[in-house]
């Protein structure tokens, strides 16, 4: 078998050893060997596995599986936007990576609209409420999906999971849903939560080849948000180039400068929430 992904259209693409760019040979039967010597076990064997592929020859069965997995995902995801229409509800799924300043931001976003708009979260996280507690006290409702109960620890949120913290809010009572995913820069990317836009943080600690690191990230979001602009005079950060990286990725993205600290830029943000709530409903 090959190496498999899905694009953003929905379809598959497979990529078989023995096509054009795949010249280099493997062989996947007992004999598989690499030439780098492999390492020590405990009781000073050698780990002959390492680099063995045989647990993968599994091609057209494993993408009909995924194939299965990605359309209850999208059935579930059209459910939780027809259930969000229905309320008059807008909502954004915000990703980004660790540490980037999700929360943060959100704080500072109820904050400022707890007059103007009736908010929700999602807050979403393997383990622990310390997000969920953090945005507490802004008048905003609050459901926590930690993926570690219940949901095997995923590193992403899905439409499913979705729908089962749908069912602790009330969404008639709502304006504007805030779906803080998990902090990865991969998988998330990957499913439809039933959302009307998706965003994403990227910090300006995390370097400007990003966008060309994690093309599929940022192919798929409306806005990139770029968080810690503060910090630009103490780092190395080359914010032309990351714009530029950002612009050959997915050039209508709209690009959003801010400080989640000091609140600069942050009235940009807010500014395209209005947007998105201020577009009529489908």
């Amino acid at each position: 078998m090959g190496r498999f992904h899905r694009h953003d259209d929905g379809t598959w693409h497979q990529h078989d050893h023995d096509e054009p760019g795949h010249d280099h040979e493997h062989s996947h039967d007992h004999e598989h060997h690499h030439d780098h010597e492999h390492p020590l076990l405990s009781d000073g064997s050698r780990a002959q596995l390492i680099g063995d592929h045989r647990g993968y020859d599994t091609g057209l069965e494993r993408i009909d599986v995924l194939e299965r997995i990605y359309d209850e995902n999208d059935k579930a995801a059209a459910s939780n936007r027809a259930k969000l229409d229905a309320a008059g509800v807008k909502a954004v799924n915000l990703m980004s990576s660790p540490g980037s300043g999700k929360t943060a931001l959100l704080a500072r976003t109820l904050d400022a609209l707890r007059d103007e708009v009736r908010c929700g979260v999602i807050e979403g996280d393997i383990e622990t409420s310390l997000d969920a507690d953090r945005l507490g006290g802004y008048g905003a409702q609050i459901s926590l999906l930690n993926t570690g109960d219940g949901f095997g620890g995923e590193c992403h949120l899905d439409a499913p999971m979705v729908a089962h913290a749908l069912d602790g809010l009330d969404l008639d009572a709502l304006d504007l849903l805030l779906i803080e995913n998990v902090g990865n820069l991969v998988c998330p990317a990957e499913f439809d939560v039933g959302a009307h836009s998706r965003a994403m943080i990227a910090s300006v600690t995390e370097g400007e080849d990003k966008p060309l690191k994690y093309p599929v990230m940022f192919r798929s979001v409306d806005v990139v948000v770029v968080n810690k602009i503060d910090l630009l005079p103490y780092l190395d950060f080359k914010l032309d180039e990351f714009l530029a990286n950002v612009q050959a990725v997915n050039p209508s993205a709209r690009v959003i400068k801010v400080s989640a600290t000091t609140g600069e830029g942050v009235d940009g943000w807010l500014g395209w929430l209005r947007e998105l709530l201020a577009q009529p409903g489908k």
